[in-house]
């Protein structure tokens, strides 16, 4: 839209020079120079309202994808990992999940005792799983993958819902889960609802685990929440 409007401006300026009462005027040199200077001045003047159409924008956001090895469709792969975290029995430490790289550049061995970084499982049984999962998920490892979606300015996780609200965009849904009430705090996390696991190893090693939640009524509010229901959850941008 730009260019336009140059080509606009100069072509009044040479008809106001053409329809100068003297139809023999004839241009000097200081008039030559004056209209290049109108035309340098114009076309510079413009140029930063014009958007640069060559060059892409690095503008965007990340998130991690629980539960997954790979981003929703039109999402990039930034890297893909294991989830990992403080173990579920610590007392201090970390409490925010991990997403652990599948390619670490490992640091120095070490003798003292300060262990916070652990696998996770997941702890779904016949007893507490979401809707819809199978038994064959208890104490399977969990994965994840850092994802980035171009062109958005920002990311939330809606708890709660399983779709975005007007204007926002859903990169994935799932189930918020967290690790179980009798044990020390972690994060609420958003894991896929199509979550799968990290291999085919089943070793009940513990660390930082991963449990189904659901509500309870009271000072939550039912309706318009019901009770000791699963929680589910959605993560959009915009």
């Amino acid at each position: 839209m730009c260019k336009p409007t140059v080509k606009i401006v100069l072509v009044a300026v040479v008809m106001i020079v053409k329809n100068y009462e003297c139809k023999d005027f004839v241009l000097s040199a200081s008039d030559q120079s004056l209209i290049e200077m109108m035309k340098h001045y114009l076309h510079t003047s413009r140029r930063l309202e014009c958007p640069n159409q060559g060059k892409t924008s690095n503008s965007g956001v990340t998130y991690v994808r629980w539960g997954k090895k790979t981003c929703p469709h039109g999402s990039e792969i930034v890297y893909t990992g294991q989830v990992g975290g403080n173990d579920h029995q610590s007392k201090g430490g970390g409490v925010n999940y991990l997403c652990l790289p599948n390619d670490p550049e490992n640091g120095q061995h070490q003798s003292y005792s300060n262990d916070q970084v652990y696998g996770a499982e997941y702890e779904p049984g016949y007893s507490i799983k979401p809707s819809g999962w199978s038994e064959s998920m208890h104490n399977q490892e969990v994965p994840c993958a850092v994802c980035y979606q171009k062109l958005r300015s920002t990311v939330m996780m809606i708890p709660g819902r399983k779709t975005c609200y007007k204007g926002w965009n859903a990169e994935y849904n799932g189930f918020l889960m967290s690790d179980h009430v009798t044990y020390n705090k972690k994060d609420f996390a958003c894991v896929d609802n199509n979550a799968e696991p990290l291999d085919n190893k089943n070793g009940n090693q513990n660390g930082a685990l991963f449990y189904p939640l659901r509500t309870k009524c009271g000072s939550l509010r039912c309706p318009p929440y019901t009770n000791e229901s699963d929680v589910l959850c959605v993560v959009c941008t915009k």
